[in-house]
């Protein structure tokens, strides 16, 4: 419970109408009459124990208020001894004071709606007391000193927890009404409370060994202010005294009724200016709020318009990132397809078995190839290849170099690295001919040269190169849509994103085991060929080179083959050269292309839709051209060519991998970026360097090098990191 309660403070129209009640009290020609109800007092103003002091108020009414002591501090009880009518219901009184009986002139009092927990002894004093009303209290017992309220005539203590009634009231004479909740009464027993308030007396004068008298014959003295009451005991009963007492009860009950009546009106004017000033007030707030509702209004109306504006923005964006998701989805999903076909291949992994066949062959050295060597050229190319990988390697170094020492030592890396780059370039420059030469000489040389072109010319090596390259492409674009998403508050849209990112987070370690798994194959078969090596062979490396520069393209061996020059340039057009192959064992021609049907080719092993139809329907519309050329093939000794269709039924489905792309080709990344904006690629730790690392399994590009290295987790999805892989942009 707290141990201080700051006081409520009346609101200003409350204290307006204070000020309004008190000074109406002072004016001249005022009556006997202090209203100071609904002002929201906590206690009752000094001001208005002075004011009845001075101008002898007789009614005080302090009703609905939040009053909790009747006497405040500094005031005396005493300067309210000239009232009559004190009204003190509905507020939050929990005790009367001890002297109460110094109010020798009170008439009425009411208490109800309080938080009365019993009445002080002194309240016996009221000699002059008529109604008391106790309504809506907490009290359980009542004083045995209420027996002396000699003139009471009304009493009502319902609504309490008053269960028994002291015998002392039926000292009262007078009472004519007695309220109470009769269920809840011991002594008297419910059963008499039920009966009313003469069944009650007479219970209690039973109990208390007096006679019952009605209350008819104690009135007289009770309603003669002025006169001594006498013992009505003690009356004899003469005719014409009660005849004269009588009609002196009718006068002042007249006059009584008079002053009533003046009471009454007077409290309806006080009632009607009341309300002449709330309509007023009514009338003043209901235009300041219109007032306030018409700005209020207009306001609502600008930042409506304002949200229509950026909500449209927001959605535009968001359609405009919805479709370079189902973009990146699709090409994602065609990846993924030609992933699964690659796996699935029998084909493929009898290509790899051929070209591990063809490499073996490639140990036989013929007298005449070794009498063709151009040990100039041959020993220059190896020179640029060997010096062209080096250069890259040292330019990752130094790049490497340069970032972590940019902080702490940068004058000096920067000499550092300047004077390298620079006495790299001159020893290129000037020992370009004695590198040569020394190539010529020096077999390791020959062969570091001869094992970098074949990892560049080895097909399924630079397959999936450019197949890494082109993932690690979606996945800074995939890092970039989901950055831009977050800064849209688009959550509820990240889940098709997290799923896209892991499957090519995954598909990237299969390819990197793949490549790593190719290069060991290649340096097993480069092992191979030196054991097979003869060791007076003379230049054999060079040879081996020679024979790798003169390897045709895939395109102009199908066209020796037999395949026309026109079907080939198509395919290359659609970049599906993986498919030559095919053409040429079955021995398509245009002709035959004219007579089948997509399913036909299904069979063959192409099954993308769009390659079918782009191939029928450019036979189709070489048709004459073609009738032509197949004309003269039938013609000529390749007429043998054309497959007829009962034997295209006979051919079961063929998968085949994914088509490898031509080593050295620049692989762009499939999706365009289409939230470029300030900072889209940005390392979203120290915000000024761009993107260089990939982290693994989760696909997240969102750090430089240089803060990768101090991290365990991904900063955008917490993920473990278990590989970094760096990115080098051209």
């Amino acid at each position: 419970m707290p141990l201080f309660f700051r006081k409520k403070k009346p609101s200003e129209e409350a204290k307006k109408r204070l000020e309004y009640l008190l000074c109406r009290s002072k004016e001249a020609g005022a009556d006997d009459i202090l209203d100071i109800s609904s002002c929201e007092l906590s206690e009752i103003p000094s001001s208005v124990f002075s004011n009845c002091k001075h101008f002898q108020k007789k009614v005080l009414i302090v009703h609905s208020n939040e009053i909790k002591s009747l006497v405040p501090k500094g005031c005396e009880l005493t300067n309210l001894v000239t009232l009559k009518v004190l009204d003190l219901h509905e507020n939050r009184l929990t005790s009367l004071p001890d002297d109460i009986g110094k109010l020798t002139s009170l008439q009425i009092l009411n208490l109800e709606k309080n938080l009365l927990k019993m009445l002080p002894d002194s309240i016996g004093e009221l000699r002059f007391l008529q109604t008391l009303n106790l309504k809506g209290n907490e009290l359980s017992e009542l004083p045995s000193s209420m027996g002396s309220l000699s003139s009471l005539r009304t009493l009502d203590v319902s609504d309490n927890h008053i269960a028994q009634l002291p015998k002392t009231l039926a000292l009262i004479r007078t009472l004519e009404s007695f309220t109470l909740d009769a269920a809840k009464m011991i002594y008297p027993p419910d059963t008499v409370c039920t009966e009313g308030t003469e069944c009650i007396q007479r219970f209690l004068c039973s109990e208390l060994g007096v006679e019952y008298c009605p209350p008819s014959q104690y009135l007289l003295p009770v309603l003669e202010n002025d006169s001594v009451r006498d013992n009505t005991d003690c009356l004899d009963g003469q005719e014409e005294a009660w005849q004269t007492k009588f009609s002196d009860y009718e006068k002042r009950k007249e006059q009584k009724h008079q002053e009533r009546l003046a009471f009454e009106q007077h409290l309806e004017e006080k009632h009607r200016e009341h309300t002449q000033l709330l309509l007023l007030n009514n009338s003043l707030k209901e235009n300041i709020l219109n007032s306030v509702r018409q700005e209020q209004e207009k306001i609502d109306e600008g930042l409506t318009q304002q949200q229509r504006a950026q909500e449209a923005e927001r959605l535009l964006v968001l359609e405009k990132v919805r479709q370079v998701e189902d973009d990146i989805t699709s090409r994602i999903d065609s990846m993924l397809m030609d992933n699964n076909r690659q796996k699935k291949s029998a084909e493929f992994l009898q290509a790899l078995e051929e070209d591990r066949i063809r490499m073996e062959h490639l140990t036989a050295i013929t007298q005449e190839e070794a009498n063709s060597l151009r040990k100039r050229e041959v020993a220059a190319a190896m020179q640029k290849m060997l010096s062209d990988s080096c250069a890259v390697r040292l330019l990752q170094k130094e790049s490497d170099y340069r970032r972590q020492n940019l902080v702490s030592e940068a004058y000096r890396s920067m000499e550092t690295m300047d004077r390298r780059f620079d006495k790299m370039l001159s020893l290129q420059v000037l020992d370009k001919s004695k590198a040569i030469a020394q190539i010529l000489q020096e077999e390791e040389m020959q062969k570091a040269a001869f094992q970098a072109l074949q990892l560049q010319k080895d097909s399924v090596h630079g397959y999936i190169r450019n197949q890494i390259t082109l993932i690690e492409a979606e996945l800074m674009q995939l890092t970039k849509l989901e950055v831009k998403r977050r800064n849209l508050d688009a959550e509820n849209l990240q889940v098709v994103l997290v799923q896209q990112r892991e499957a090519l987070g995954d598909l990237l370690q299969q390819l990197l085991k793949q490549r790593d798994q190719r290069e060991q194959e290649l340096r097993q078969i480069l092992m191979e060929l030196e054991q097979k090596c003869e060791s007076s062979q003379q230049n054999y490396w060079m040879i081996q080179y020679q024979r790798l520069l003169d390897a045709k393209p895939i395109s102009l061996r199908m066209q020796e083959a037999g395949v026309e020059i026109e079907l080939v340039n198509l395919l290359c057009r659609l970049s599906v050269q993986h498919y030559l192959p095919i053409l040429a064992h079955h021995k398509i021609t245009t002709k035959a292309l004219r007579q089948m049907t997509p399913a036909d080719l299904k069979k063959l092993g192409i099954n993308e839709v769009g390659i079918q139809k782009a191939l029928l329907k450019w036979a189709q519309e070489d048709g004459s051209q073609g009738a032509c050329k197949a004309e003269e093939d039938e013609a000529g000794p390749s007429s043998g060519r054309s497959v007829p269709s009962p034997v295209l039924s006979n051919i079961s489905p063929i998968h085949y991998p994914s088509p490898p792309l031509t080593p050295g080709t620049p692989v762009t990344p499939s999706a365009p970026s289409p939230v470029d904006g300030p900072g889209s690629s940005e390392c979203v730790v120290c915000m000024e360097t761009g993107s260089q690392v990939i982290f693994l399994p989760c696909g997240h590009v969102c750090c430089c090098q240089v803060c990768s290295d101090a991290l365990q987790n991904c900063p955008m999805c917490r993920a473990t990191i278990s590989q970094r892989i760096r990115l080098f942009h051209s």
